[in-house]
């Protein structure tokens, strides 16, 4: 117990002490920002491989986008990544950065469903479907329970049966072989229940969107009711969606 209590005093707390605010390293790819500056439309749109770029005006799709950062290297004057890692959003829209426009992410509050407040906002049980997922996104949600990001501490937990579970996670871009079991998963859920789509794969299918190898019916038959963007998504980015998805109103 001594050694312990040394690690304690040595360390601090190892917990981040409010999410919301934190700030994450340079490195991290966030919110984009286009600005006015005249480029070559036909190469910088060329550069996507997912076609996240489109023009007149210039937008770029954060749920396409693979957060590669070769738009940005290219033409550094027309297209940033920010630090901004509130990116979720329950609007698909949402995610749709225009040319020229500076304004943050948010979840629309008259958007959600009234019994998600009611029922969730203590207590969220969640199931994760990696649905042919490529493990990062899987990997950054694990990430969301340990000592520096604590996600439980919020009462929002991952379970390992759909019976326990008030809504799903879905990564990747669900292939045919994932797409009966996916279904099945979210059936076994008691109503009221939530979907959530985590990464650039789950939202759009991402570099896999022309596969004949998907059966993305799924989304289209449910209504989602949070899209976190990221690939992978940022623990961050996923917890601050969630944690303003479920809170009271």
């Amino acid at each position: 117990m001594l050694d312990n209590i040394k690690i304690l005093i040595h360390q601090g707390k190892q917990y981040i002490p409010d999410i919301t605010k934190v700030e994450v390293p340079g490195i991290f790819k966030g919110r984009p920002e286009i600005s006015a500056e005249k480029v070559d439309i036909v190469a910088l749109i060329d550069l996507c491989p997912t076609n996240a770029i489109t023009a007149d005006p210039v937008r770029l799709d954060i749920g396409k986008c693979t957060f590669c950062g070769e738009c940005a290297l290219s033409f550094p004057g027309k297209i940033k990544f920010t630090k901004d890692y509130k990116l979720a959003t329950n609007q698909r829209s949402s995610l749709i950065i225009s040319e020229g426009e500076n304004t943050n992410i948010n979840v629309d509050p008259d958007q959600i469903r009234k019994e998600i407040s009611k029922y969730f906002s203590g207590s969220l049980k969640l199931r994760q479907i990696s649905a042919g997922g490529d493990n990062s996104n899987e990997l950054e949600l694990n990430a969301c329970g340990n000592v520096n990001f604590d996600m439980g501490r919020f009462g929002i937990e991952f379970v390992a049966s759909p019976r326990h579970a008030d809504g799903i996670v879905i990564t990747g871009p669900i292939s045919e072989n994932m797409a009966e079991a996916l279904q099945i998963c979210y059936e076994a859920i008691p109503q009221p229940k939530i979907i959530i789509l985590a990464g650039t794969d789950a939202i759009s299918s991402g570099i896999f969107s022309e596969s004949r190898a998907l059966n993305r019916n799924f989304i289209n038959q449910h209504t989602i009711d949070l899209f976190v963007p990221g690939n992978p998504v940022h623990p961050l980015t996923f917890i601050n969606g969630v944690l303003e998805l479920i809170r009271k109103r």
